[in-house]
């Protein structure tokens, strides 16, 4: 008898069909400890954390029209837990190079699609190189399977399984299911029918804020079809398909904090200033002309539930396009361009429009996803992700987790991932660049902390002013 199929959900059949060889769409992590981790303990910790996750023991089974899981009948660990060492000085230069390497490799579709490399002797502890495809799930859910992995205390505690709460749907939840769901199957549409009936009985004037809304995710769906291509530059070119990754030394998240503070802003706004800000540094290091509209990155934007539970896999994310006004120099006036930006994406339904979007294009001929796939990428010069992860150190078989960096695939032409995980206190930054475009990830990283140094220098001296003023 052969094994159970389950049908992939449209939107991750979506990313799944992204795959390209110059693009593979994998999610990629390392994670430093600061101890070795006996590889005999860290093989019953997978297989007693990581595999009750039964997605991790399927393989994706493509049929051209319809894609499905299927349990692994040969599955082994072994296929998937690799022990290796690095080269020379085993330092953070040859594990940039194992990563880069490994970022630029496809995994194995006969297999589940998953790969862990255990890095020994790497800083006085050992690397995590963790790589897991997007189909399976988003970055907000991969890291809560990873954070499900460790404790809180370098001794382990039996962990306890609590029920989900119910969901309560409000309102403007029901609008977004009702929006883009509305092309699912007869099944789906009927229950969005009965959801219908029932939010006009519970309130009268609902028809006309539904009228409202659909207005106004056709006007942003508009907006993102009739929106420019990104301008020619440096960080736009064919792709090689042969990854660079770097990452920057952590920022103390409480400086960040402060900024963010002084400015009359969020952390979130800090931080993409501080990108904004490296990137305007390196078109001025490489002599390039800088766009004067600046340029756009493609930002996830979760819309998962916060209390999903956790074996909830999958995608639940819409993609907004950002602008960063890399024209500016002058870092207050960047951060008030960028909070403006980020307030303005905040207020419209581009995200539910492109989580709408991928939901269609999953259910359509393979044809029509690459068409509109090449069309959006040309919207977008990069792809920025912000992560929050825990507040507290955690352990990992006992290990103390150090130092987490991760990056994120891209699609179509974009050649340029950059991602941002806050972590016990810290920020960490990190970059992944096709090597065919004319960028030092490395040069990038020194960049990104130059620009959020000048950004909190001038925050925190427009402050002191402000209270000199005050005080006279």
């Amino acid at each position: 008898m052969s094994p159970k199929r389950i049908p992939m959900a449209a939107v991750d059949r979506s990313w799944l069909r992204m795959d390209t060889p110059s693009n593979p769409m994998m999610i990629s992590t390392v994670l430093v400890f600061d101890k070795p981790i006996a590889i005999n303990r860290l093989r019953h910790l997978l297989n007693e954390r990581f595999l009750r996750f039964q997605r991790f023991r399927q393989r994706v089974v493509d049929e051209g029209n319809k894609v499905y899981w299927q349990d692994d009948p040969l599955f082994d660990i072994d296929n998937h837990l690799h022990r290796i060492a690095l080269p020379g000085k085993a330092g953070k230069a040859e594990l940039q190079a194992l990563t880069s390497d490994l970022n630029s490799t496809s995994l194995d579709l006969r297999h589940p699609l998953w790969q862990i490399h255990y890095i020994d002797n790497y800083d006085g502890g050992c690397a995590l190189l963790i790589r897991i495809h997007h189909c399976i799930a988003d970055g907000i859910s991969l890291v809560r399977v990873l954070l499900s992995l460790t404790d809180k205390t370098p001794e382990p505690h039996k962990q306890t399984t609590f029920p989900s709460r119910p969901r309560q749907q409000s309102k403007s939840s029901t609008i977004s299911k009702f929006l883009h769901r509305v092309l699912d199957t007869t099944e789906a549409a009927t229950h969005q029918a009965r959801l219908f009936i029932q939010s006009v009985r519970e309130e009268p004037n609902y028809p006309l804020k539904l009228i409202s809304t659909a207005s106004d995710v056709a006007a942003d769906l508009l907006k993102l079809g009739l929106s420019p291509f990104e301008p020619k530059t440096c960080l736009k070119s064919p792709l090689s398909g042969r990854k660079q990754v770097a990452w920057a030394e952590p920022l103390d998240l409480a400086e960040v904090k402060a900024c963010a503070k002084a400015l009359g802003g969020t952390i979130n706004d800090a931080l993409l200033c501080a990108a904004t800000g490296a990137l305007h540094r390196h078109f001025k290091a490489s002599k390039e002309v800088i766009p004067d509209c600046g340029i756009r990155v493609a930002v996830p934007f979760n819309l998962r539930p916060l209390n999903q539970p956790i074996e909830t896999l999958g995608n639940q994310f819409g993609l907004v396009l950002a602008c960063l006004p890399v024209e500016i120099e002058d870092p207050v006036m960047c951060f008030r361009q960028v909070q403006e930006n980020m307030t303005r994406l905040k207020q419209s339904y581009q995200a539910q429009v492109t989580y709408s979007l991928l939901d269609l294009f999953g259910r359509g001929p393979d044809i029509l996803e690459r068409r509109a796939l090449d069309l959006l990428s040309n919207k977008a010069s990069a792809v920025l992700t912000n992560v929050p992860g825990p507040k507290e150190p955690v352990y990992l078989a006992g290990s103390k987790l150090i130092q987490p960096m991760f990056w994120v695939p891209q699609s179509g032409n974009i050649g340029i991932g950059m991602s941002i995980f806050s972590y016990a206190g810290t920020v960490q930054f990190g970059i992944t660049v096709d090597k065919a475009i004319h960028a030092d990830p490395n040069a990038v990283m020194g960049y990104f902390r130059e620009s959020f140094e000048a950004m909190s220098h001038a925050a925190l001296a427009g402050r002191h002013e402000n209270i000199k003023r005050q005080a006279s």
